[in-house]
């Protein structure tokens, strides 16, 4: 009953702020975390699902409205569940991330999520956040316009979702302990894949692989979604041309390219036409691949290709017989191509879409992005890391150390000793960030639970910097309860005098993933106007389990509507 008058509350607080005119619609599902039997490449497991399914199920919606998700853990193990890129206005309780902003469902309790919607409207998606659940708990998030609003392009014939991942023979969280025990590496990934399928090229697998039916002279929206743990993927279908018009739920200005890249967290929306008779070609059936971008050819990447295939159903039966066309993406280590991609992406920007970039900053935070080492612990005579050491990760040199109580309820409560409110604007030591000759005594760093304390309404500009220590890479930086303005990028060190001067601040891109670049940097901007604790991390997830996190803590506003929801009845206790 508790549950049931927060959220009517949550439901008429946010429509008196709407206007009767844009009422919010409840949608409701139920999520049953349950073990469930799968093969691919010969081998069956057992995995963790949601209602049996892998991928989950699809969220529908449209912007505005509100979805209600019960969540009840029928497996064997704590699980807590993330909305990616929804922002959730007020409600950092609805979040997920695991001893952030909650603590976890444990087996055989249930927990109700209000996820709120707001000013998203494309793709996003949903995820565990707790160990590397999300593996295979994960699932598609469709935001339509509003009803009496309209896509910002011709309304496609069918809308295709398309969610990139990996596959592990073994079980993924075993090998996640295994790294625990040892400090070393997690083992990469058997095989990429499409919608949960690997595809034709492997062994046991062409029955399952994943096929789109597509009509001659019709648009088609791919809603492409990267879900994996550890690759940035290269995207294409032979044959065909793909116009992105959008980005983490936000529209862009089209552009069209023979394939994308996308880094985990990120979402693209692309129209597809199927225009194959235009083209000269004869065939019925065409490959959609994904491909690693290995940014770090030195340490090991998945190098499979995966495949899924997109057939005309008006060919004639000659034409989808055989093998479809062998797919091209670009080369594993082609950065130049990536960068090329990446370069394309701005804001729409109309009327009905507008840009709005803070020009006035509050807040200038530059963060080093490392992968480092901690010492073995007392006991242990070596680890597999480098040097003998225990891997970890960090940012401006803090290691994040999750606590044990989450930090939401520490800062709700005035709990003591949770966490401490003095992480670091600066790197603490300035270097050459991206000098491959980096001192072994750079490679070393300090575990904290340190978060930044950010005044409401504030404005944010963070310029993330990779760093070579250990290796430079890219990274994807994902921010909880925002998206930002990606207002600049560039190779090398960052420049605080020339730099700036490049920034974009007519049409960026708006995100809430960004793809920090190998030996670069990236700059963003957001206003602190959610007020709530908010996680913000690598989405590459073994180096979010090393460190490369930390949390903002927006404090509260002066009115009604500038304050943090209360925290709502049936929250999981530690």
């Amino acid at each position: 009953m508790g549950v049931v008058i927060w959220l009517l509350a949550v439901v008429l607080t946010l429509g008196a702020a709407a206007g009767p005119a844009e009422a919010s619609k409840n949608h409701h599902y139920d999520f049953f975390i349950k073990e469930a039997n799968y093969t691919r490449l010969c081998q069956e497991k057992t995995i963790l699902t949601v209602n049996g399914q892998f991928p989950g199920p699809t969220i529908f919606a449209r912007k505005g409205d509100i979805v209600v998700v019960n969540v009840y853990n029928q497996g064997d193990k704590n699980i807590t569940i993330h909305w990616h890129g929804v922002d959730q206005p007020r409600n950092p309780w609805s979040d997920g991330p695991m001893y952030i902003t909650q603590c976890p469902i444990q087996p055989g309790a249930n927990l109700t999520y209000t996820v709120i919607l707001s000013e998203e409207e494309g793709t996003l998606w949903w995820h565990a956040h707790s160990d590397y659940d999300r593996t295979t708990i994960h699932g598609a998030i469709v935001i339509h316009p509003k009803l009496g609003t309209a896509f910002p392009f011709k309304k496609p014939h069918k809308e295709i979702p398309i969610i990139l991942s990996e596959w592990w023979n073994a079980d993924v969280n075993q090998l996640l302990e295994e790294s625990r025990k040892t400090g070393g590496e997690v083992s990469i990934s058997d095989v990429n894949t499409i919608n949960g399928q690997p595809g034709d090229f492997f062994p046991c697998s062409k029955n399952g692989t994943f096929k789109a039916a597509v009509e001659s002279g019709k648009t088609y929206l791919l809603r492409i979604i990267n879900a994996g743990l550890a690759n940035d993927l290269f995207f294409g279908v032979t044959g065909h041309r793909l116009t992105v018009v959008g980005t983490d739920a936000r529209y862009t200005k089209p552009f069209t390219v023979n394939n994308i890249l996308i880094s985990p967290g990120q979402t693209v929306d692309a129209l597809l036409h199927a225009d194959r008779a235009a083209n000269g070609s004869s065939k019925g059936r065409y490959y959609m691949a994904a491909r690693t971008l290995a940014s770090n050819t030195d340490i090991g990447y998945d190098n499979t290709t995966a495949t899924a295939i997109l057939e005309y159903t008006d060919a004639p039966p000659a034409a989808r017989a055989g093998r479809p066309d062998s797919p091209t993406l670009p080369a594993f280590n082609d950065l130049n191509a990536s960068a090329a991609y990446t370069a394309q992406l701005r804001s729409l920007g109309s009327k009905a879409h507008p840009v709005d970039v803070p020009m006035d900053v509050d807040e200038h935070m530059l963060i080093t992005i490392a992968i480092n080492v901690v010492p073995c612990a007392t006991g242990n005579t070596t680890c597999e890391g480098p040097g003998g050491n225990r891997f970890a990760a960090s940012l401006n040199n803090v290691s994040f150390h999750l606590p044990t109580l989450d930090i939401l309820d520490a800062y709700y409560g005035s709990v003591r000793g949770v966490y401490e409110t003095d992480f670091p604007d600066m790197p603490p030591f300035v270097f050459n960030f991206t000098d491959n000759n980096v001192p072994v005594e750079r490679w070393f760093t300090k575990r904290g639970t340190k978060v930044k304390v950010l005044e409401y309404g504030a404005v944010v500009e963070v310029v993330f910097q990779d760093t070579a220590i250990l290796g430079a890479e890219n990274h994807p930086m994902h921010l909880h309860g925002f998206s930002f303005y990606v207002v600049g990028m560039g190779l090398g060190n960052f420049n605080q005098t020339k730099d700036p001067a490049t920034y974009n601040l007519i049409d960026p891109p708006f995100q809430n993933t960004v793809t920090v670049p190998k030996s670069g940097w990236a700059a963003v901007r957001f206003r602190a106007a959610n007020p709530g604790v908010w996680f913000m991390h690598c989405h590459f997830e073994r180096h979010s389990e090393w460190g490369m996190d930390t949390v903002f803590i927006v404090k509260d506003g002066k009115t009604p509507e500038a304050k943090m929801m209360r925290r709502p009845p049936g929250m999981p206790r530690c």
